[in-house]
Parts: structure tokens; sequence; C-alpha cells
């Protein structure tokens, strides 16, 4: 069996593929697994670390604005789409000979899908946000199957025919560790733990906000709280720190440019500040804890909105616009919750109940439906 994926743009694009390649080379260990995406993105370096096999194709996104930039680099991305970039992927198909393309986001996976269902490839693709981007809604009415993270998406698709809702996959089942000892592992005391983050390059406003929350936390007493101020943002953070009045606390204070153990610090926490990226969500779901969540203003067709939104609507998150994210705001949705124990612990179960647990063994059925087991077992 061979099975060509595409995927790029970003993590939260790649890392579903990723966790698809792993469930299928774990149970049908002949599968051979072909990536396709651009030669200079995140998905080169992430696939080839995972260990799978990539080919790149020269292909750009479509801005949305009138700038002269946006429109030479919209020419750009035309001739790509058109000409380059589809004879491209047409040459690694005719070679690859692929049973089966599947597609996770990204410009990337409407170009090769749409490539691989004209020349008669069955198709899949994943939608890992509430609110589907571009690639899905154009492969919706093409793709075999058009698999998706939420419920929640189905109403902005035209046909949802082919829809079948499995969740998103994690590359790894995620480590569930007891609240007691995740705060063990971290050298942390007993005590309200608050965990907060805005992503790889931080988020200025959370950051800022936050630095307001800790002040409100040293004065209540009691309170832990980890935050990632990401990369370069180390001065706005500490600054911050400073103009709130808060004073050094080794013992109930972690700060981090980066975390890196993720998912014990979600794990040690009773409640999440966060953006709303779509993996962000499942993760919070999974581990199952209540959050407050300011979704990215800049996000593509304001997706992380709707990621949001379905944990809002589930009442197991707290959205605050970034718009209106203000110090004062946060600190009165902490110190509400933090008062009224009840409501936090209905949204932490809530979070659990959204939980889509075993999407990755979901998609293998799916696939293994389209294709067949025996198709699957063939080198």
């Amino acid at each position: 069996m061979r099975i060509l994926f595409a995927a790029g743009g970003t993590a939260g694009h790649i890392n579903p593929a990723l966790a698809i390649a792993d469930k299928v080379r774990e149970v049908f260990p002949e599968t051979r697994i072909l990536f396709i995406g651009t030669p200079e993105g995140m998905e080169s370096r992430l696939v080839k670390k995972a260990g799978y096999d990539f080919r790149g194709v020269e292909m750009s996104g479509f801005r949305r604005d009138i700038s002269p930039s946006a429109m030479v680099r919209n020419v750009r991305a035309a001739y790509c789409y058109l000409i380059s970039a589809k004879s491209a992927v047409r040459k690694i198909i005719r070679e690859f000979k692929p049973d089966l393309a599947i597609g996770t986001g990204g410009y990337v996976t409407g170009t090769v899908l749409g490539q691989a269902a004209a020349m008669g490839i069955k198709t899949i693709t994943h939608e890992s946000n509430s609110y589907p981007g571009m690639a899905t809604k154009m492969l919706s009415t093409k793709a075999d199957k058009v698999l998706l993270a939420t419920e929640d998406a189905k109403k902005h698709l035209k046909d949802s025919s082919r829809c079948i809702v499995t969740g998103n996959p994690l590359r790894t089942n995620i480590p569930l560790e007891e609240r007691k000892a995740a705060r063990e592992r971290l050298g942390l005391p007993e005590g309200f733990t608050v965990l907060s983050f805005g992503g790889s390059l931080g988020a200025n406003k959370i950051t800022e906000s936050v630095a307001e929350l800790i002040a409100w936390e040293q004065k209540t007493g009691g309170i832990n709280h980890i935050h990632s101020y990401g990369g370069g943002n180390r001065d706005i953070f500490m600054d911050a720190l400073k103009s709130a009045n808060v004073r050094e606390d080794k013992k109930r204070l972690m700060f981090k440019e980066y975390i890196d153990n993720m998912y014990t610090c979600m794990c040690a926490a009773d409640l999440i500040i966060s953006r709303a990226g779509a993996m962000t969500i499942t993760e919070l779901t999974e581990i199952g804890r209540p959050s407050i969540l300011v979704p990215y203003p800049n996000a593509t067709e304001n997706h992380q909105y709707y990621n949001a939104l379905s944990l809002v609507n589930a009442n197991a998150a707290i959205l605050i616009e970034d718009k209106d994210l203000t110090r004062a705001r946060l600190v009165d949705e902490i110190s509400r919750l933090y008062s009224d124990r009840a409501r936090l612990s209905l949204m932490e179960e809530n979070a659990k109940k959204s939980a889509k647990s075993n999407a990755a063994d979901k998609i293998l059925a799916e696939i293994v439906d389209l294709v067949g087991e025996e198709a699957l077992r063939k080198s």
C-alpha cells in the first residue's frame, strides 16, 4: 500500500498528518508513505525529523489584501497553482503511484488532493479546526471522505454528505498524570494552579495581562502560576511584572520562554489561559481542563474564534476576544472562577466530555473502509 500525504503551513496542519501516518505504520508496517509540502515550510523540517520521505514542491498561498506586494505574491501563487505546482505534483504522483492521498490542511492540500482525485486516486481530507479552511471547502465535494475534528465544522460546508467526525489525532497518547503528581514533578507546592501561554512566539497582550493577574494571585495567596512568554518576549514580560509590583517567588512561580513539558504543566493546572489553536483545543479536552481562550485575531477566516466557541458552547471555556482582553477583565474572570469552585468543576467535567479520544484509530478505520484491509497489507 502506498499513501501520499499533503500538509503544510502550520504545526496544526502537519502534526495531524504525522499522527495518522504513525498510526498507519504502527498497524500496517508494510505501507509506504510519502509527504508533499513546500521546500522551505515547517513541514519539510517536521516530516524529515519524524523519519518520513518528503518531496518539496514550490507553492504559496494567496493574500487577501490589495497592496502591491500582495498582488505580486498572488500572481506568483496563481502561476504555481495553475502551472508549475500542478505539473510537479502530477509527476510525483505518477512516480510514487499512491493508492490513497490524504490531506490535513494548508494550500498544499488543495493542490495535491485535487490532482490526485483528477487522476483517479482515492482521497481523504481532514479538517482540524471548527471553521473549515479553504482547502476543506474546496475538497468537500470532491474527496471520497471528509474527516472533521468537530460537529460544528459541518455547519460551514455546503455539502456534508461525505463528512465524518473523528476528532483531531495526537501523535502520541497524552501521558495523563494526577494533578498532585504533576505538581510534584514540577516542584510546585499544593494550591490552585494557573497555566498560561500564547504560542511559540508568545502573545504580548496575554503576557501583559497575565502580569497583573499574578499580582492579584500574590495578594490572594496560595496560588501557583506557570507562564510561557514566548520567543523574544522576556523583557516585555519582566517589565510588565515590575509594573504590576510582582515580587519574586521561586516556590510558586515558573516563567519560561518555551514549555517543553507541556502535558505535565497542563495536568498540574486547575485553569489554563491560551490561544485557541486546533491542537490546543484537542489537548484541553483530552486532559480535561477548563480554560480562558483568547483567539488569535489574525488567524485565517478567524478560525480560532470558532475553535474556542466549540468549548464555550459546551460550557467548558470562557472566550475573551483579543480586542476585549484587558488586565482588569482577565483578573475579574479568574477571580470569579477561583471563588466559584462548583462552576470550575463543571467546566472541567464538560471539557472531559468534549474529548474525542482515539481519533487516530477512528481515522485508520475510515482509511480501511475506503481502501480495504488487504490493500493496506500489500507492500
